[in-house]
């Protein structure tokens, strides 16, 4: 079985545990690929640089950055930079043999780069110019499998390369849900997505109201109704993984003991196959 974990970058969000747990899972005989966020270190270092991170709200009501040049080059910096050598260095710790890479390398995320956005800006819908992100398309599936067969343990983050309409490449920023949900598709693994609660709720203030699992089209349907905020996107990317082929979405916190083994015991918010329509369900 191979697992991809996705560790989200809130503040909020503890990775000492999954590290810890991603030793287990290989040492158990699991091939385990971990992606992580990281917008809240892009943002302090915006803001340590004078810069003010911009955030926009497309016409669906969906919120997202504006990545403008000089947020790529902090990006660049940041995510397969300090982030991805952090969690590196901490896997070497464990005793795990891994290797960090980002979506440029040997075009293992790749796609399309969208040099203007549809925004709502007091209520209006406008075009946004100047923005530096994408879709991703592909994933070089095989890269993975062979880091993964030679024993190391991928470790990878946005940007992705991403084609500009003259043909030429350029590093694009992508959402990291949506990076993990297109990884896991292409390796048909269980994709676990950690963050700062413990799964989805009814009612987002209200723990106890977690759903504990959807394996229905109806199902899901509950789920992205009781979705707000920064889980939309979660639900939008698990989606898309199953839809690519993942063979599980379990959205958990990463702020327990052994949280990717607990997550994939049941210990949060479980998505299977089922809750595709018969227009999208993947055979799997």
């Amino acid at each position: 079985m191979t697992v991809v974990v996705k560790i989200g970058g809130a503040r909020a969000v503890d990775p000492e545990g999954a590290l810890a747990d991603v030793a287990s899972l290989i040492e158990d005989g699991e091939d385990v690929v971990l992606t992580h966020g990281g917008s809240t270190a892009v943002d302090e270092t915006l803001e340590a640089l004078g810069q003010e991170p911009t955030y926009v709200e497309t016409p669906g009501g969906v919120v997202g950055r504006f990545t403008d040049e000089e947020t790529m080059d902090v990006f660049k910096m940041v995510m397969p930079g300090k982030l991805n050598t952090d969690l590196v260095e901490s896997l070497q710790n464990e005793g795990v043999d891994a290797v960090g890479l980002s979506g440029t390398d040997g075009k293992l995320l790749e796609g399309k780069r969208k040099s203007a956005v549809r925004v709502k800006e007091d209520g209006k819908k406008k075009i946004k110019r100047g923005d530096h992100s994408g879709t991703i398309e592909s994933v070089n599936a095989d890269l993975l499998e062979t880091v993964l067969a030679g024993g190391y343990t991928p470790v990878v983050s946005v940007p992705v390369l991403g084609q500009e309409k003259d043909g030429e490449y350029t590093a694009v920023n992508a959402d990291a849900d949506r990076a993990a949900a297109a990884i896991a598709g292409a390796l048909e693994a269980d994709l676990v997505v950690l963050t700062d609660v413990s799964g989805i709720y009814e009612d987002p203030d209200d723990e106890s109201t977690k759903i504990d699992s959807a394996a229905t089209p109806a199902a899901f349907e509950a789920v992205e109704e009781a979705a707000e905020g920064f889980m939309t996107k979660k639900v939008m990317a698990a989606e898309e993984a199953l839809e690519s082929g993942a063979a599980s979405v379990t959205v958990a916190t990463a702020n327990a003991d052994d949280p990717i083994t607990s997550a994939l015991a049941g210990e949060g918010t479980t998505l299977e196959p089922g809750v595709l329509d018969t227009e999208t369900e993947v055979t799997q």
